[in-house]
């Protein structure tokens, strides 16, 4: 994606009052999610639009805040290394784990295929699978969410 690309997203997000946003084309990915401060900025034109302004700002922005405090509790498995995320121990196998599964502190989640071998990620605790943030074969970085859970 270009730099332009991504300004119209963001353009985007910014006037049509979304939490976030995530676009893929093609190997690209990218996920902007709007900081607190874009509420300070939205609420900048309040003074020169007064009552009528302020409406459709505030409207937005409440249902949105309970949304996202769910999601930022949960616990997040994070790739430890870069690498290609696999889903199940070989092609054509079940997955590993599926949301809605209970998993055990040290049980394997996925596979990450780096430099040639495979390294297999265990669950540091016990909990309940929410999401698979990742799909099977795509490229994940250092750091990048795999999984949400909730913890038992």
């Amino acid at each position: 994606m270009t730099l332009d690309e991504i300004k119209e997203i963001i353009q985007l997000l910014n006037e049509s009052g979304m939490a976030e946003i995530e676009v893929q084309r093609g190997e690209n990915r990218v996920w902007i999610k709007r900081p607190g401060q874009e509420v300070q900025v939205a609420a900048a034109p309040m003074p020169a639009a007064a009552p009528v302004a302020y409406a459709p700002v505030a409207g937005p922005v409440v249902p949105q805040l309970p949304a996202a405090k769910p999601e930022e509790t949960l616990p997040v498995v994070k790739a430890p290394i870069v690498g290609t995320f696999y889903e199940s121990p070989s092609p054509g196998a079940s997955a590993f784990v599926k949301p809605g599964d209970t998993v055990q502190a040290g049980q394997v989640l996925c596979i990450i295929e780096s430099m040639k071998l495979m390294n297999e990620i265990e669950a540091e605790a016990s909990g309940v699978i929410v999401a698979k943030l990742v799909p099977n074969g795509k490229p994940v970085e250092y750091g990048e969410a795999l999984f949400t859970y909730r913890p038992l």
